[in-house]
């Protein structure tokens, strides 16, 4: 007998691991992986304190990395699992690396651009639209985004974490 295929829980469960790696070093808990042919070929997590880069991403270091191994920017044949749903910055770079499809976690209500605040990964106007999934393991993704700010806000002054939700 055959091997079952990874489905989006087992993808979205490398994203979490990544996640956990960002938690650790102190910044937001966001994971990624980029999937092509049902292998994962990218993954990452968020990196702006260690770099001290505000576009370090867990998505944009995530699309860098698959760039590199495909060969070229186009990932027209790639999927994005991402624990956070992406901020405008990152749904920009989605349409401009020409993803396929994204699968998305938690919600992001107050700053995500794949639909809850903006939907710039379906703007009719541009010239490439993202399929957008949700729902994956979104509680388990949220709870760790929640997790992690009320233990900020627990350990830091009101001017500190004034705002801390956007990412």
């Amino acid at each position: 007998m055959g091997e079952l295929a990874p489905d989006d829980n087992y993808f979205m469960e490398r994203a979490l691991s990544e996640a956990q790696k960002a938690e650790e070093a102190g910044d937001v808990p966001v994971g990624a992986v980029v999937v092509r042919d049902g292998i994962i070929i990218a993954r990452a997590h968020n990196q702006r304190e260690l770099l001290s880069d505000p576009t370090a991403h867990a998505e944009i270091l995530a699309l860098t990395q698959a760039a590199s191994v495909v060969g070229t920017w186009r990932l027209i044949d790639c999927d994005l699992f991402v624990t956070k749903e992406p901020c405008p910055m990152c749904a920009g770079a989605l349409i401009n690396a020409r993803i396929r499809r994204v699968v998305l976690g938690a919600r992001d209500i107050k700053g995500g651009a794949c639909g809850s605040v903006l939907n710039i990964t379906n703007h009719p106007q541009l010239n490439h639209q993202v399929t957008v999934e949700d729902g994956i393991l979104s509680d388990v993704c949220a709870s760790i985004l929640t997790s992690f700010f009320a233990n900020k806000r627990r350990g830091a002054r009101a001017d500190e974490w004034d705002g801390l939700e956007n990412r």
